[in-house]
């Protein structure tokens, strides 16, 4: 997948590293990396391989990595600089022409971009790969429109199957929701499986 390297600047002088693959259809994503404190960044094979999928779908991408991540600066805020981040991002994809702007998130990624949604963000669609549902809370985040797709794994037991049913319930939405059988949360043996689902859902 061929990126540019790319600074996306912020409140607070706040700059953050990513890449950015562009495609010529006006649709742009935004993804989001899962917990930093934990090993997440914007190049773990999951992110990349969910890149590669929008980009096969003519959708432009945008992955970077969070403050205090890498190259990034700042220091890690416990998810809420980081929903700034996701806002800055997707204003970054707007100053460059993009005006149909998709959002994913994997783990803590998904976590952040729930509340940013919720926040009144509007984006075309909102995709959540293994929303820790048993890590973080998600008590605050009350709406969650446009959200087309979850995915998590059979036996992923930070995003396990019925707690994500119990929140889908509390915010009164019917995503496509797939589960990968034996796959775990870090999807080890499963990223070709997830780059299916992914690529049907976006091709149909």
């Amino acid at each position: 997948m061929m990126e540019e390297s790319i600074t996306i600047t912020g409140n607070g002088n706040i700059c953050l590293e990513g890449y950015l693959n562009r495609q010529e259809t006006g649709k742009a994503l935004v993804l989001a990396h899962p917990h930093p404190l934990y090993g997440g960044n914007m190049d773990v094979p999951l992110i990349c391989r969910m890149a590669a999928c929008f980009q096969s779908a003519g959708i432009a991408t945008l992955r970077f990595n969070f403050r205090g991540t890498c190259g990034s600066s700042g220091e890690f805020d416990n998810g809420r600089g980081e929903q700034d981040d996701v806002r800055n991002a997707l204003a970054f994809l707007s100053d460059q022409g993009y005006d149909q702007l998709f959002l994913a998130g994997y783990s803590f990624g998904s976590w952040v971009n729930a509340h940013v949604v919720s926040a009144g963000v509007d984006v075309c669609d909102h995709i959540m790969v293994s929303p820790p549902a048993a890590l973080l809370s998600f008590d605050q985040v009350e709406q969650l429109p446009n959200t087309g797709l979850i995915i998590t794994g059979e036996n992923d037991d930070l995003a396990p199957v019925y707690l994500i049913e119990d929140l889908l319930s509390k915010w009164k939405i019917t995503p496509q929701m797939s589960v990968i059988s034996n796959a775990d949360h870090f999807y080890v043996g499963a990223l070709d499986e997830l780059g299916d689902i992914l690529l049907d859902y976006l091709q149909s």
